[in-house]
């Protein structure tokens, strides 16, 4: 079992920049892949990135791709989005997950974070 908690959502101005963090807790937690997912109101759930286990492989969806960057700490067994150039088109509920491969569908991931709201004012 792989228990996960986001933290660093908020409130930004276009332009600005923000991290959110996923912190994981389990046994295996850091053999796991680790995917950042967003969900905009009355829109469906969509992928943002994904890392692999050891965090040398990394893949991001086509909207956030040169502005996004994920990252892992397996030390502190913790997952990172760093976001930068953020539009008001990226505001939306994030969601970390674990899962055994790094993959982008969401059906791969078993163990699911409780979500971070980040708002982009324009």
């Amino acid at each position: 079992q792989v228990q996960l908690v986001e933290s660093g959502g908020g409130l930004v101005q276009a332009g600005g920049s923000l991290r959110l963090s996923c912190a994981a807790s389990g046994r295996t937690s850091s053999s796991y892949a680790m995917g950042w997912f967003r969900q905009a109101p009355g829109k469906e759930r969509e992928f943002v990135a994904v890392i692999n286990w050891s965090g040398g492989i990394a893949y991001y969806g086509d909207v956030v791709k040169g502005r996004f960057t994920i990252s892992r700490d397996n030390g502190k067994n913790t997952l990172y989005l760093q976001m930068n150039s953020l539009k008001p088109e990226d505001t939306a509920v994030y969601y970390c997950a674990a899962g055994p491969q790094t993959a982008q569908a969401q059906g791969m991931y078993p163990y699911w974070g409780q979500g971070t709201q980040v708002t982009v004012s324009s």
